[in-house]
């Protein structure tokens, strides 16, 4: 087993555990709750230090932060003997890459983009390869408003349509799949499915139960705030907001410029509200608003553990389309021939693609977590902190001006849950306004000068 100068506590104390609950299957003494600033985050029962030697290494293993195995050593044991396969650093294992979108019933319409992530949750269940699917619904609870859940058939998957920047975790879940047998098949975020494929080799019952991950591209984790914050500038004050849908499709806008669509209670009256995300405030994703701080800490853009990956398609010759496109990265054999049969019979509609307008679809996210992680691993290390090891050189440069937007960057991120607090006590939202200003002013000048210097 490894071992490792940082225990877990340590890790978890410092903000490098991404709350995924994985390491509540390792251990009963950890409970997953939601802290004051809207993160999910692991509580211990008892005291670490009585912890046994065997625990204390399985959650080392686990944590993708401390593990020994990185993501590309995971991969390649789970897809580099297939006769087909090839690699590419950015992107990791693949045997096809395309972009495209769901022709059959309403998966494109109700999804955030092409419809892929539901319709091949639907294709696993119908072709009886799982029993059953593990995905993120509304709870119709305002205190925590998704959840993951169990779906046992098409109707349940169709209610976990969309993309949710909401912060979700796998405790409850994961003991209904240790419980009960079956296959089942999971969707999730990179850290998430890492984490998971890191369980699965030291627990057999995991992985001879949750047989297919399917895994979203995504730039960063959000907490709970984020809805919040933009659900009180449309009026909905904190604690007032019963639900939100983050990717509202706009009909004849391009499909990078998308809508929420919030319900909740204004003076007692139930509302229900669209306004453009580029209306809002946090609606700019570089600045990272309400971003967990484990999130700029990982280099894995492409989900590269999962059995298919999917992103939106931000790519010119697709964003003018308003129902959107997924960009679709496959690995797994089985999910190939479903992808290649559907495609025959004119279910679905894809676009081969190269791997460099895989890269070019998630440009913006490549420069931010592989190109520009050296640095803010560089800093922490100049402080004499501790560091996860990485597969980027941290000796690698980058610019006086992208450091200096890596800084403020940085400074969002701590900043906004403090004065969001305060602004929350305060029930004034011009306050919060009013202090995030000095980061976006920067950020704005920044930017400026990057453009001129171009």
């Amino acid at each position: 087993m490894y071992t490792n100068k940082k225990n877990y506590d340590e890790i978890v104390r410092e903000k490098y555990d991404f709350g995924t609950g994985i390491s509540t299957v390792v251990t009963d003494n950890i409970k997953m709750i939601l802290n004051e600033h809207g993160e999910y985050v692991p509580t211990f029962l008892e005291p670490f230090s009585t912890f046994d030697s065997e625990k204390i290494e399985k959650l080392a293993y686990t944590c993708s932060s401390l593990s020994p195995r990185n993501e590309y050593d995971v991969a390649k044991s789970l897809f580099s003997s297939q006769n087909d396969i090839k690699f590419d650093e950015r992107i990791g294992f693949y045997n096809a890459l395309y972009a495209g979108y769901v022709i059959e019933g309403h998966y494109r319409k109700n999804g955030s983009s092409g419809g892929f992530a539901t319709w091949i949750l639907k294709e696993l269940l119908e072709q009886k390869y799982v029993d059953y699917v593990i995905n993120v619904k509304a709870t119709q609870h305002p205190e925590k408003l998704f959840s993951y859940s169990i779906s046992k058939s098409v109707e349940e998957i169709i209610k976990g349509s969309k993309t949710k920047y909401y912060p979700v975790e796998l405790s409850e879940v994961l003991k209904i799949v240790k419980e009960v047998p079956g296959k089942y098949a999971i969707i999730g975020l990179p850290s998430f499915i890492m984490e998971l494929r890191l369980l699965s080799e030291i627990d057999e019952t995991i992985k001879e139960r949750i047989t297919f991950m399917i895994g979203l591209v995504c730039g960063h984790q959000k907490s709970s705030k984020f809805a919040d914050i933009l659900a009180w500038q449309c009026g909905i004050k904190p604690g007032e907001l019963k639900s939100i849908d983050f990717r509202k499709k706009i009909e004849n806008q391009p499909s990078s410029s998308y809508g929420i669509e919030v319900t909740g209670t204004i003076d007692g009256e139930e509302v229900r509200i669209v306004k453009e995300m580029k209306e809002l405030y946090g609606g700019d994703w570089g600045k990272g608003l309400f971003k967990i701080r484990a999130s700029d800490f990982t280099d894995d853009v492409m989900n590269e553990t999962a059995d298919i990956t999917l992103g939106d398609a931000w790519l010119p010759e697709y964003t003018m389309d308003s129902e959107g496109n997924n960009i679709v990265i496959i690995r797994n054999p089985i999910i190939k021939r479903i992808v290649e049969k559907a495609l025959t019979e004119g279910r679905i509609k894809l676009d081969e693609i190269s791997v460099s307008k895989i890269i070019e679809s998630q440009a913006a996210h490549y420069r931010h977590t592989q190109e520009e992680l050296p640095y803010r691993l560089r800093k922490r290390e100049k402080r004499n902190e501790w560091i996860p090891k990485k597969r980027v050189d941290i000796r690698e440069p980058i610019s006086f001006i992208r450091k200096r937007i890596q800084d403020v960057r940085e400074n969002i991120c701590l900043k906004a849950p403090i004065h969001y607090d305060e602004a929350v006590k305060r029930n004034n939202l011009d306050y919060f306004m009013k202090k995030m200003s000095l980061y976006d002013n920067a950020y704005r000048v920044l930017y400026k000068i990057q453009r001129l210097l171009k």
